[in-house]
C-alpha cells in the first residue's frame, strides 16, 4: 500500500537545500521583520556565503532536519522548516519555520508546511512530541500553529527584548495522538 506522499502538501512541497537557495535566503535575512519573528536572538543579516557554509556544515545531523519550502505550482523557495533538539529516546522533538518570502505569508503556504513537517515527524520520525516556542507578538504564527492542533503550554515570561519592550516565549506542543485525532475529525467533516 502507497501513503501518502511525505513531501508534498496542497501548496508547498519540502526539498532538501540546493545550491542556489542561498541568494534567496540571504534576502530574507536582510529583512528585519522576518529575522526578528523566525529567530529571538540578535537580528543579523547573513550573506550568502555564511548561509552556503551553514547549509554545509550542518547537513541533516542525527539530531536536526531540515527542508526548504517550495510551492508546487512553480518551485519557488518561499521558506524552510526543522526538527532540531530531537531527542530519539524520548521521542521528541522541536520545531521551527520561516516563511521568508513575504508574498506567501497569511495565505496557508506555512500551514501546509507545518502539516507535512508533523506527518513526517510522527509518521517517519516516530517522535511522540512536536514543541516550538514563538513570541508573544507573532500572532500569525501562533494562529497557524492552532490550527494545525498545537496547544498553548506556557511561558517564559518576558524572555525577548525588541526595541526597550520585553515579550513573552510562548512555548507550545503537540501530541502525536492529538494531531491524529486532528486529522480524522477534519477527514470525517
Amino acid at each position: 500500500m502507497i501513503l501518502d506522499d511525505l513531501f508534498k502538501g496542497k501548496l508547498v512541497k519540502l526539498t532538501a537545500a540546493r545550491d542556489t537557495d542561498a541568494e534567496e535566503m540571504a534576502r530574507w535575512h536582510g529583512n528585519s521583520d522576518y529575522l526578528r519573528n523566525v529567530d529571538t536572538d540578535l537580528a543579523i543579516p547573513q550573506s550568502v556565503h555564511t548561509l552556503r557554509e551553514q547549509d554545509t556544515s550542518k547537513g541533516n545531523g542525527s539530531r536536526t532536519i531540515e527542508f526548504r519550502i517550495r510551492t508546487l505550482s512553480d518551485d519557488a523557495l518561499i521558506g524552510f522548516v526543522a526538527l532540531h533538539s530531537i531527542e530519539w529516546n524520548n521521542q521528541t522533538g522541536f520545531l521551527a519555520i520561516g516563511i521568508g518570502n513575504p508574498e506567501f505569508r497569511g495565505k496557508g503556504f506555512g500551514t501546509d508546511a507545518l502539516q507535512l513537517i508533523l506527518h513526517y515527524a510522527f509518521h517517519e520520525c516516530n517522535l511522540n512530541r512536536v514543541g516550538l516556542d514563538v513570541i508573544s507578538y507573532n500572532l500569525q504564527a501562533i494562529k497557524a500553529y492552532e490550527r494545525v492542533g498545537f496547544q498553548m503550554e506556557g511561558a517564559m515570561r518576558c524572555a525577548v527584548l525588541r526595541d526597550g519592550k520585553a515579550y513573552d516565549r510562548m512555548i507550545m506542543g503537540i501530541l502525536r495522538d492529538e494531531w491524529q485525532s486532528q486529522k480524522a475529525s477534519v477527514a470525517n467533516k
